[in-house]
């Protein structure tokens, strides 16, 4: 069973911006990218209203820089396939459990508020956010 429906193409899709985004993360940053791609999927809210399939997520304009990384171009290996079904099967893993953006600021702390959302927390060098509670109904 998966949360959102979507194509072996679009699992690809997403094993491949898991791994452009996070790879020096490692397996659970990775999971947290592939979350956030999710989550913006099923959220219906913000700038991602009628944003409902992984490849309309991937591709929505300004969002991941990894698409512009030479790791998004190579097809995923086995592993990577592997943690993109578990996000597609709903596995999901703090901080980025209801989170819809993320970035990177280097050694830098994390900003509270980052785009008018809250800090929902840090992992490695990727800050995650989350709406708040009632907005996005589907996450929370």
């Amino acid at each position: 069973m998966s949360i959102i429906k979507h194509t072996t193409a679009e699992r690809d899709l997403l094993a491949r911006i898991m791994r452009s985004e996070a790879l020096g993360e490692g397996n659970l940053g990775m999971l947290m990218v592939g979350n956030v791609v999710v989550n913006r999927g099923i959220s219906n809210c913000y700038t991602f209203k009628n944003i409902n399939t992984i490849y309309d997520v991937i591709y929505q304009a300004n969002q991941f820089s990894g698409i512009n990384n030479s790791l998004f171009y190579s097809s995923p290996t086995t592993k990577e396939k592997e943690l993109a079904d578990r996000v597609l099967r709903g596995d999901y893993f703090y901080p980025a459990t209801n989170a819809l953006w993320f970035y990177a600021p280097g050694t830098s702390s994390c900003k509270n508020i980052w785009y008018n959302q809250s800090l929902s927390g840090r992992y490695k060098s990727h800050c995650f956010y989350k709406p708040d509670s009632g907005i996005c109904r589907a996450l929370h």
